[in-house]
């Protein structure tokens, strides 16, 4: 009985204890989750309940401190041309990597996982230590990059659906963390779905059919989901199928119905408005608030407000119904630790622990350095020419020529880096005071022909201005694209600069840096060697005089089809892949293939083995390999997996991609590569029954260097259980 009387006494002073510690129950963090998100909306005012459908989700009068959103496509956005978080403000300084399309010509999710851990670090450095920005960050683009013309081409991982949803999960990841309970920062993906046209993106439709909206353009989001974890999206300006994107029906009977999405849906900037002014769906805003909120959206990026009190009043809208979305914001909020005390949460502490800003330690810097060095692709080195990589001992002068030579261009989505380095200092350090350099932007009073004539060799270095140098929504250039812009050409305005440059000197190396491919067809043709890099990394220079001079190897590979005329295209409104679109159903050979990308080595493929020579559905089989380095120079090589399908019943790519490896092979040594061929990745969308089917068919397993420089074939069989 005593026993029975101190426990009760004690359980008391416990309950007492945190009785005073926590006076409501949304504030323990023992409590279920769902418990607590409960509470806390009995508690609030419906004036605060319609103040959290902003995307700063904090309730002062109950202590609940919401977080806002940060850019961070390829490195956390604290300044920049766009002036992000910095316009009444000085730019935070923070690590900038290449542009996103960059980061998928790694084709490394290690990596991108990497590199988005260091950015959600600096992302809560900056929000714990500085009080700027805030813990939900806009990244990854998720969207597809299916045709070059896209002017926010820069901002995708490129135009295949496996390769941009595998990259997608690890930036994800990366971003989130891997503590079991806590985010370091939420990711938010963007943009659902299908936007990949600028011109005319407030009011156009991106019209497909149901099995390509599963099959291609909704699969990197939905990985996104299920594999990496993400909870929170923004919808897309567009129409989808007539439907704008941020009322569609897709958002809640499929992200959230069928994959799970708990959390933060947004609209894009000004997409509410849009709604009236540009897609003049709804009769007045007061529809158009309720319908929005119906459709799964908590979080407006435009004022909203005076709209949603309207659809209350009129009876569109009820309490319950805000109830609802504002539980996925405060999901979030709690996975960030919004609402818990410091002990528990390992990353309460970011900059509390230190004194050095991440952003200047050695630790981001060869970060920087190392994504930019293996985002670099090698489009050409012909064989008999024998240019890259140069050998600086026979060298004694370097002709530096064109626009992107001594400049880091930043994108509307770039923070402010701590420093940059451009093409010509990066050279500068690499030679030192052994070559000169002869420089020349043009060839103005035939400067560049001058100085190429004299030179060893001539380096010249095109390529778009990362915002056209213009204002909003204008790019003066044809070839150049950006937010709110589209391409208008494929043809650089620089290829008669090159002509000059290579008639004055045939050693010509054309290093172009670019947020998107060009139609280099002259280029190609006749120039020994060719490089491709994206803009915006601090270490730009860096990077590319490591490749050039062969203090790396390059292995980055195309993310997308490279065409050689712009008539190649289909019209760029056309959705409908099919019609001669991406590698997988394009119907012209192009300037250069997805996957494409050369190295200063050779590689030798053979052996190639299957674990099982039938797969059935839900499992996997391993695909193996043999890899050969036989040539003179350490060097990466990525193994690409290719499927085809020989007797399916519905229509099916050309090929698909469905494995890839990046790996690291000393020369005269081999590696055993291993790739995994999942069943589920080859099923298709049965449109009757509603529901991805696996097929019973045989299927072509198709290894190699890229998708058209095929190495090894093997032929299985699929069954159904």
């Amino acid at each position: 009985m005593k026993n029975i009387l101190t426990y009760c006494f004690f359980l008391t002073c416990i309950c007492n204890s945190w009785a005073q510690d926590v006076p409501y129950p949304f504030q323990n963090p023992n409590l279920d989750s769902e418990k607590r998100i409960e509470n806390l909306l009995s508690l609030m005012t419906l004036d605060e309940k319609v103040q959290c459908l902003s995307t700063n989700p904090s309730v002062p009068r109950l202590g609940v401190q919401g977080t806002e959103h940060v850019e961070g496509l390829h490195g956390l956005a604290l300044g920049g041309p766009a002036e992000w978080d910095s316009k009444t403000k000085a730019p935070q300084p923070t690590t900038q990597f290449p542009q996103a399309y960059g980061l998928g010509e790694t084709w490394d999710t290690d990596l991108l996982q990497r590199v988005a851990e260091a950015e959600g670090y600096e992302t809560r450095f900056a929000y714990q230590k500085y009080g700027r920005g805030g813990l939900v960050v806009r990244a990854p683009n998720a969207d597809l990059a299916r045709d070059p013309r896209w002017g926010r081409t820069e901002e995708s991982y490129g135009e295949d659906p496996f390769l941009t949803g595998s990259l997608t999960v690890a930036f994800v990841k990366g971003l989130q963390g891997t503590h079991e309970k806590y985010w370091q920062t939420a990711s938010l993906m963007k943009h659902f779905l299908a936007n990949s046209n600028e011109d005319g993106r407030t009011y156009t439709s991106s019209d497909f059919d149901e099995r390509l909206w599963r099959e291609y353009y909704s699969v990197p989001f939905r990985m996104g989901i299920l594999q990496g974890g993400s909870r929170a999206y923004m919808a897309a300006y567009n129409k989808v199928n007539g439907i704008p994107a941020m009322v569609h029906p897709m958002l809640k009977d499929i992200t959230v119905n069928e994959w799970g999405q708990n959390g933060i849906i947004c609209t894009d900037g000004g997409a509410f408005q849009l709604l009236l002014s540009d897609h003049h769906y709804y009769e007045d805003k007061f529809l158009g608030a309720a319908a929005t909120i119906k459709a799964g959206v908590n979080q407006f990026l435009d004022e909203y407000t005076e709209a949603v009190y309207g659809a209350l009043a009129n009876g569109y809208l009820t309490e319950a119904e805000i109830d609802e979305v504002l539980k996925g914001d405060f999901r979030v909020m709690l996975k960030l630790g919004m609402l818990d005390n410091a002990e528990d949460n390992p990353y309460a502490n970011i900059g509390k622990d230190t004194d050095e800003d991440p952003w200047n330690s050695d630790k981001h810097k060869a970060l920087a350095l190392e994504a930019t060095q293996k985002s670099i692709v090698l489009l050409k080195n012909d064989p008999k020419a024998k240019l890259l990589p140069l050998n600086q001992k026979k060298l004694t002068k370097i002709a530096i020529i064109g626009p992107r030579a001594d400049e880091v261009l930043l994108d509307w989505y770039s923070g402010t880096p701590p420093y940059t380095i451009s093409a010509l200092e990066g050279i500068k350090a690499k030679v030192g005071d052994s070559v000169e350099l002869l420089v020349a932007k043009n060839n103005a009073d035939g400067k560049a022909a001058k100085i190429a004539a004299e030179a060893d060799v001539a380096l010249i270095f095109i390529g778009n201005h990362a915002t056209c140098n213009a204002g909003w929504a204008q790019c003066p250039v044809p070839s150049e694209g950006k937010e709110a812009v589209d391409r208008q050409s494929l043809t650089s305005e620089y290829e008669d600069l090159v002509k000059v440059v290579y008639a004055a000197n045939p050693k010509t190396v054309v290093c172009l840096i670019s947020s998107f491919p060009y139609a280099i067809n002259w280029t190609q043709e006749n120039v020994p060697a060719i490089v491709h890099m994206t803009q915006n990394s601090q270490e730009l220079g860096t990077a590319l005089a490591d490749v050039l001079f062969g203090n790396y190897n390059p292995a980055g590979r195309l993310t997308q089809t490279w065409v050689k005329d712009i008539n190649d295209l289909p019209d760029l409104m056309d959705y409908n892949i099919r019609n001669g679109r991406t590698y997988m159903y394009a119907e012209k050979d192009p300037l250069y293939a997805f996957g494409h990308g050369l190295s200063y080595t050779d590689f030798k493929y053979s052996k190639l083995q299957v674990s099982e020579n039938t797969l059935k559905s839900d499992q996997t089989i391993s695909v193996s390999i043999t890899v050969q380095n036989t040539g003179n120079y350490d060097g990466e090589e990525v193994v690409q997996l290719y499927i085809k399908h020989l007797n399916s019943k519905v229509t099916r790519p050309q090929q698909a991609l469905k494995a890839f490896q990046r790996v690291f092979i000393k020369k005269e040594t081999s590696k055993e590569i291993t790739l995994t061929l999942n069943a589920n990745d080859l099923r298709y969308w049965d449109v009757a029954k509603q529901a991805f089917v696996l097929e019973p068919e045989r299927i072509q397993i198709l290894v190699g260097k890229a998708s058209d420089n095929i190495q090894l074939k093997k032929t299985i069989t699929v069954k159904t259980l």
